[in-house]
């Protein structure tokens, strides 16, 4: 029986389920093998990030051997550098929990107070265990723990990032001799070129706004205001909802350390930069290079995150870019390609013709 009997035979209800049980079964392989899948797309999407700098070096005659050493060495660099100090803030805040419980106390005190004065009967054991900072620090070391988690695959991320770029600049002339079709090259080079721009694109706004965030805090007085400045720089290319965790810790830090009126400048200064960079600057330079709707953008935040945890937040646009181009080469899936663009622009009025 050819496929097309096969087919007529299922219908468009047995289609459908087909779909839908190749879909079930494609997420629940991804899920099972995030361990092994996600050090390799962390790998791809770095090396993209630098390979603009290797083929600088490269142009500039460079060995390809020493441009990928270099490459490595600076990027390496810029990591263990960011580690060490993030690791001496997270050190210290550890150390400041016995001052910050003190404060908390006698916030939680007040806060009780006021709120029995209007007739709320509040259990204070209850309230001290909410606000209880050892919880907090509960949670950010099982955070910790993820992220060492993480680097703990970092052997394998370094050493794919190094064959990927001895091998990036063949790639597109194995993809033609492999399956003779230039446009096998031909997508390789858009994919490659639009993620390239996007996270340049993100990378320079995401350290704009980490170095505003940064300076308000320090202007404020806040503690650890460097840590906080990295947590807004990485939390920013997850979309939509990175910016408003960021803000979280700071936030309520300086209620505790400084009070409420300095807790309502450092969350204005979170407002204020996240409208400028994210609702001015990043749809200039990054909305056009994305090429999703921004419902598109949230959704597929919402599916990478539950498929891949938070990497795959991190992950949710590059990724969602590649399956739309993916699309826009297949001609009979352009049509989901363009549901998953932004709305077509406009078409002027044509003047009528006179008669």
């Amino acid at each position: 029986m050819n496929d097309s009997a096969v087919q007529g035979d299922l219908g468009g209800g047995g289609r459908a389920l087909l779909i839908a049980a190749s879909l079930i079964i494609v997420i629940a392989g991804l899920q099972a093998a995030k361990s092994l899948i996600l050090p390799f797309l962390l790998a791809m999407f770095l090396a993209m990030v630098t390979l603009p700098l290797l083929n600088w070096m490269q142009d500039k005659k460079v060995p390809t051997g020493v441009a990928v050493l270099l490459t490595l060495i600076l990027a390496l660099s810029i990591v263990v550098g960011l580690g060490v100090m993030i690791g001496g803030s997270v050190a210290q805040i550890g150390d400041e929990i016995p001052k910050y419980r003190e404060r908390l106390e006698e916030i939680s005190g007040g806060a009780i107070a006021q709120l029995e004065k209007i007739g709320l009967p509040v259990s204070q054991e209850a309230f001290q265990d909410l606000v209880n900072p050892d919880r907090v620090w509960e949670y950010a070391q099982a955070g910790l723990r993820g992220i060492a988690t993480a680097l703990s695959n970092m052997f394998l991320v370094l050493l794919t990032i190094v064959f990927v770029l001895f091998e990036a600049a063949g790639i597109p002339a194995k993809l033609q001799k492999a399956f003779g079709d230039r446009r096998n090259s031909e997508r390789y080079e858009k994919i490659k070129s639009e993620i390239q721009q996007y996270l340049r694109a993100k990378t320079v706004i995401s350290l704009a706004t980490g170095t505003c965030i940064g300076i308000g805090l320090w202007i404020v007085g806040v503690d650890f205001a460097f840590l906080w400045a990295s947590l807004a720089f990485v939390l920013n290319y997850i979309p939509n909802l990175g910016s408003i965790i960021a803000a979280v810790p700071p936030v309520l830090l300086t209620l505790v350390q400084l009070g409420p009126v300095q807790a309502l400048v450092v969350a204005i200064l979170f407002v204020a930069v996240n409208v400028v960079f994210g609702n001015v600057i990043e749809p200039y330079l990054v909305g056009r290079k994305v090429g999703l709707s921004t419902l598109v953008v949230f959704l597929s935040l919402v599916f990478w995150g539950w498929v891949w945890g938070p990497v795959g937040m991190l992950l949710s646009v590059p990724l969602t870019m590649i399956v739309k181009i993916m699309l826009e080469n297949t001609e009979d899936l352009r049509w989901i390609a363009i549901l998953l663009g932004p709305a077509p622009a406009k078409e002027k009025n044509p003047k009528k013709a006179s008669a």
